[in-house]
């Protein structure tokens, strides 16, 4: 039989581009990593050398520290917004998603310290990143809220929107006072969204 060389080549186009994706994942995963202890101004070569590859295959992919700040808050708000859904299908209840949920959005809260700043030059990109982070994001909260409403878990009519602004106001001020800790204070807030518990 003389295989079919068009679904071969397809095939192994699929493969490389998967490669690709992967590899692309790998370096936003490390840079994100690399931006957490060191912020959005950290070298090159430390998110080179976390990844495991050269500074040559950083800039290639990302040509501007800014395109790289830019696509690591993308695949941030991407992962967080993804996550949503699964959790609810997997917690025990939705309450329980809710809460893992918001310990992944104040940990991508604390990633994004510093884009502010890398972004200065182009307040018009950093806006757009600010729409796509509304757009994505708040329906994911609001469908965790509205699960955890549902099952008679919190209170009604906590909006998505001010529950994720009350929490990035908490975690301002974590990088500058390591006396501070905003996860402390946003389980405090999450325990005074619950139903009180019938005795």
């Amino acid at each position: 039989m003389v295989p079919n060389t068009s679904q071969s080549g397809e095939g192994a186009a699929r493969s490389k581009r998967a490669d690709a994706l992967r590899n692309r994942q790998t370096l936003l995963d490390a840079a994100a990593a690399v931006f957490v202890t060191s912020g959005v101004d950290a070298p090159i070569r430390a998110i080179a050398a976390r990844a495991g590859v050269g500074m040559g295959t950083i800039y290639r992919h990302f040509p501007t520290r800014a395109d790289l700040v830019v696509a690591v808050y993308r695949h941030q708000v991407d992962t967080c917004a993804e996550a949503g859904p699964s959790l609810l299908a997997d917690a025990d209840s939705p309450l329980a998603a809710l809460r893992q949920w918001v310990d992944l959005f104040v940990d991508f809260l604390v990633t994004k310290h510093g884009l502010a700043n890398a972004m200065q030059s182009d307040s018009s990109g950093f806006d757009a990143l600010h729409a796509y982070f509304l757009d994505r994001l708040v329906p994911v909260c609001a469908q965790l809220l509205d699960a955890a409403v549902d099952a008679d878990e919190i209170r009604p009519g906590t909006h998505a929107y001010e529950l994720m602004r009350g929490i990035g106001n908490l975690c301002i001020g974590r990088d500058s006072d390591p006396r501070y800790d905003p996860r402390r204070l946003v389980e405090l807030l999450l325990r005074g969204l619950e139903r009180p518990r019938s005795s």
